[in-house]
């Protein structure tokens, strides 16, 4: 991030998750969730009102998401990464809500299968989850593998989506 630049955030609570949202002027730019792996620092960003139009309605969006009134997002993403994350970050936007693909699926995706753990990779730093949907990639055999906002949230996710059932667990 650039030093003259500025960050905006916010927090609110829903269903029990407790987000942190940055954004730039671009878009959102990083999602927390449940405070894991917070590192932006105090007084890098201004402190805004979750409705905040810099907040691009996108608390409004998750807890439509909750309720089960929204399947895909729709606020502007500042996505930062390597091109290759980028990549499966806009591969991973192309999974339909309530479906699920391997993260050998995904590398087939970009390109080749032993692009599997370097998929797990750009995966785990997902800055925008659930907007970018990587909780929806689970290893082969049907094991939810990791998330950053913890295995319960990610199966809570799975659940919310109508995806977590036995056919999840079922060998391929």
């Amino acid at each position: 991030m650039k030093d003259t630049e500025q960050l905006f955030y916010s927090t609110l609570t829903i269903n029990g998750i407790n987000f942190k949202v940055f954004a730039s002027h671009k878009g959102i730019l990083k999602i927390f969730i449940n405070d894991k792996g917070s590192k932006i620092k105090r007084g890098e960003a201004i402190k805004l009102h979750p409705d905040d139009p810099y907040m691009f309605n996108i608390f409004k969006q998750l807890k439509e998401y909750f309720n089960r009134e929204r399947d895909k997002f729709d606020v502007p993403l500042d996505l930062r990464g390597t091109d290759f994350q980028k990549g499966v970050w806009k591969e991973l936007r192309k999974i339909p809500y309530g479906r699920t693909i391997t993260y050998k699926e995904l590398a087939v995706k970009m390109g080749s299968e032993k692009k599997t753990r370097a998929v797990g990779q750009a995966n785990a730093l997902n800055p925008i989850p659930i907007v970018v949907p990587c909780h929806r990639v689970i290893n082969t055999g049907g094991n939810l593998g990791g998330y950053s906002g913890g295995l319960e949230v990610k199966e809570k996710l799975l659940e919310l989506e109508g995806k977590l059932s036995l056919e999840l667990f079922e060998d391929e």
